[in-house]
């Protein structure tokens, strides 16, 4: 799997099923996880805006639950998903890379089909992630 690969499956865009009946019940089974997550997430934000210092007590709670109203009614979270992704992403990227040694590497695999190499650490000395969207394949 590659990086944009572990975003489509944080953002619940991935369109791989699997290649037997053991990788769909496991697909399955991590999406009713990530859903679970990311339900305790809102939970968390709604609960931490409440309580937020100088705020009004429900104005920053109103603004979470209009943000992530749709995402509570079907329990799928997506925009709570695509902005955790948003703002997490390259912290993703640094826990992939940290333990990369001076001898591994990445690469990105452009629209001409053209394989771009980088070194050390996986792009980890760089401090920055590949893409700004995450939509590149990247292979470790």
């Amino acid at each position: 799997r590659s990086f944009a690969d572990i975003g489509d499956i944080i953002r619940g865009r991935d369109m791989f099923l699997g290649n037997n009946e053991t990788d769909k019940e496991q697909k399955v089974k991590l999406e009713k996880n990530l859903k679970n997550i990311f339900k305790k997430i809102y939970e968390e934000l709604r609960e931490e805006q409440t309580k937020r210092k100088g705020a009004k007590p429900r104005n920053g709670r109103a603004q979470i639950e209009a943000r992530y109203k749709k995402d509570e009614e079907d329990g799928n979270y997506y925009q709570l998903r695509e902005d955790w992704w948003t703002a997490n992403r390259d912290q993703v990227w640094k826990a992939l890379t940290c333990s990369a040694d001076d001898s591994e590497d990445y690469f990105i695999q452009s629209e001409s089909n053209k394989k771009l190499f980088s070194n050390p650490k996986c792009g980890h000395e760089q401090g920055n992630v590949p893409t700004g969207g995450g939509d590149v394949p990247h292979y470790l």
